[in-house]
């Protein structure tokens, strides 16, 4: 169901935003892009067909947004590719970071976090 008014305009400006952090999350190893892609999906869905027809059709994201919303669920690829990446990530900035005790825990609270988000989506079981 499609939103109006105020509701329309902050779930445009909510999926933007999203979008935007997803886009980054590509790039910077440390930010994820599967949820804020999601995240963007869903409010696109509820505010603009046009905006989330784009990113289902998009080369980078459409597969993954076309599988989520058909299985509710991502490819054994995908799912590696992503803990691969975060746990370099972490390593790498928790090893090279000249973080204090603060930082660093902080650092590897917001890994673990995504590191469950991400254990815990459903796989899609491929044909050999």
């Amino acid at each position: 169901m499609q939103t109006r008014g105020a509701r329309r305009g902050l779930y445009l400006m909510l999926g933007g935003s999203f979008f935007a952090l997803a886009v980054l999350g590509a790039f910077l190893p440390l930010l994820p892009t599967t949820p804020f892609l999601l995240l963007s999906s869903y409010f696109f869905v509820h505010s603009s067909p046009a905006l989330h027809g784009k990113l289902l059709r998009s080369r980078r994201f459409g597969p993954l947004l076309n599988d989520w919303e058909r299985y509710r669920a991502v490819r054994p690829r995908v799912k590696r590719v992503s803990l691969v990446m975060m746990t370099s990530a972490v390593g790498a900035s928790a090893y090279f970071g000249d973080l204090g005790p603060l930082g660093l825990a902080a650092l590897l609270t917001l890994g673990v976090v995504g590191f469950v988000f991400v254990m815990r989506l459903r796989v899609i079981e491929e044909e050999e």
